[in-house]
């Protein structure tokens, strides 16, 4: 019996409790909250819904808790039901009950923890979006690790997810990283807030060797070609990079394209038309204050030129014609102000501005030796993705960015992640699937399809925990999707891990038999429960695009 399937349990028995004392069942909410106590002692689920309803149901809730308690006796499913405190019931599944939950595991296998919440749904992630004037810095390998997990997540939930890449190829900054790299290729200085580093003068050479002549022409025509195919071979470094980094997109989308086809006058026009817009000290401003942000920004400045967030209003407009349901942007640390002026544009379009969410990802720290590393051997000013991968691996780095909330910074202590023991957790967690992989491959040489196991004899508290914890794998990712926080996947891993070890390891609870003893139905029921441990492992380490390894 899973959580959900105890939640239904409960929901069922209260309604027929509150029925047949004249009590309105329609007090009951839609659905029962069942948690895990903190303290194991306490029962295997526990939950507050007679103290949730007794007082609109008329009853007191000790007395409706113990009215439940005793329904709940009769049911095979359940141990016990005791009544706590003020009103909690605390229950104790039957073991045989809990042997549903690894069935439901193995029957499932991939599909275990999908489900159908989000089915329906068009959502676009637009996430990393990093500037093409140099390599994916850490931030934006925050989100490239983080994104592709949500993704993942909100799919799992039955969306139809468009990942997308928002190409920032216009603006000053373009402009800054050509004149940079004409200044490597010619040898002068670096333009004042330019862009230095290894790979500038790598990318220069590209672009000399592929037109040898380049440095003749006129000013105007070198910096344009710089410009175009700096672009385009600093763009192809770092779809590459994320690439290898196991993050890809559906859609990448030029910001030039909302300029060139008119789309940002267009949808200024219609700010203008909605009152959205106001005319101050010969500029047009948006009226974001409205919608949460700390004061109204400039669309369209005094010298007539489109302001940054013009492309960005125009870009949101865009998404919603092409059908999204909901648009989700992952941006840095010091974007909060769009949150505000974003709901404003959706508000202004006629759209729910809650069709707009805004998640802020804080920044990350490299530590080696207790000590920041602040400098990239080819960046030179900023550590990248590739420094990180380098350092530590991909699984370890997709893995160290994701365990965290986005709204928290993180430090990552290069050192513990590349250790090979329990305190890297990425490695504890890969280590429990590839010990419950190795279970499977030495049963393999038993006869365990001749026995039927038992799941009444997996009694003891450590058998309990673990499949118990494998029953929550279905609303942790249900939560982790409603809440957007992969960490949350990562977490549980951990926890499930921390239940798998103890068993494996305890000589008492042999999976496999020992010498010439046969199979017996406790070991056929222990090797299904460490297959599931295995399948949930691998379910979880995929959402968050880790690789879960049948040997270490």
């Amino acid at each position: 019996m899973t959580p959900a399937d105890l939640a239904d349990l409960l929901h069922a028995t209260a309604a027929k409790v509150l029925a047949e004392r004249g009590l309105d069942p329609a007090v009951l909410p839609d659905k029962v909250d069942v948690e895990r106590p903190r303290n194991p002692e306490h029962g295997d689920y526990s939950t507050n819904v007679a103290m949730r309803v007794a007082k609109k149901a008329g009853a007191n809730p000790r007395e409706l808790a113990g009215w439940l308690a005793e329904a709940l006796g009769d049911t095979s499913a359940v141990a016990s039901a005791e009544v706590a405190g003020p009103g909690f019931l605390n229950i104790r599944l039957a073991a045989s009950a809990q042997g549903v939950i690894l069935q439901q595991v193995l029957t499932a296998g991939v599909s275990y923890g999908t489900a159908g919440a989000l089915a329906g749904t068009k959502i676009n992630l637009e996430f990393v979006s990093a500037n093409p004037t140099g390599p994916v810095h850490l931030g934006g390998t925050r989100w490239a690790a983080v994104g592709d997990a949500l993704g993942r997540i909100l799919a799992a939930q039955g969306a139809e997810v468009t990942r997308e890449y928002y190409f920032n190829d216009h603006g000053a900054q373009i402009t800054r990283f050509a004149e940079s790299l004409v200044a490597a290729a010619t040898g002068a200085p670096t333009p004042e807030n330019g862009y230095a580093g290894v790979y500038i003068a790598e990318i220069a050479d590209q672009i000399i060797s592929a037109h040898p002549g380049v440095l003749d022409l006129d000013p105007e025509r070198r910096i344009e070609l710089f410009r175009a195919e700096g672009v385009e071979l600093m763009f192809a470094h770092i779809k590459k990079t994320l690439h290898e980094f196991g993050t890809d997109f559906d859609v990448y989308f030029n910001e030039s394209s909302l300029f060139a086809s008119g789309a940002v006058e267009r949808a200024v026009e219609t700010l203008k038309n909605s009152g959205d817009l106001y005319s101050k000290d010969g500029a047009w401003w948006i009226k974001s204050s409205e919608y949460g942000d700390d004061q109204d920004r400039v669309v369209i400045k005094s010298d007539g030129h489109a302001a940054y967030i013009a492309g960005d209003i125009a870009y949101l407009q865009d998404k919603r014609s092409r059908g999204f349901d909901l648009c989700i942007y992952m941006l840095g640390a010091d974007h909060h102000g769009y949150i505000g002026r974003l709901k404003a544009a959706a508000a202004a379009f006629g759209d729910d501005p809650d069709s707009v969410e805004v998640l802020i990802g804080q920044m990350v720290n490299l530590l080696r030796d207790g000590v920041a590393v602040r400098m990239s051997k080819r960046a030179g000013t900023v550590v990248t993705l590739d420094d990180l991968v380098e350092a530590i691996g991909v699984d370890a780095a997709r893995y160290s960015l994701v365990r965290s909330s986005v709204n928290s910074g993180i430090d990552i202590d290069l050192d513990l992640w590349t250790k090979q023991d329990s305190i890297n957790p990425v490695y504890y967690v890969q280590y429990a699937h590839a010990r419950a992989a190795s279970i499977a491959r030495n049963a393999a040489e038993f006869e365990y399809d001749k026995v039927a196991p038992d799941f009444a004899l997996l009694n003891s508290d450590l058998e309990g925990a673990l499949i118990r914890t494998l029953g929550e794998f279905p609303r942790v990712v249900a939560s982790a999707a409603t809440l957007r926080e992969p960490h949350r996947i990562a977490r549980y891993l951990e926890e499930l891990a921390g239940a798998y070890h103890p068993f494996q390891s305890n000589k008492a609870l042999r999976v496999l038999p020992m010498g010439d003893e046969p199979v017996s139905p406790v070991n056929a029921a222990r090797l299904v429960l460490a297959n599931a441990t295995r399948q949930v492992l691998a379910n979880g380490l995929a959402l968050l695009g880790v690789t879960a390894p049948e040997r270490m």
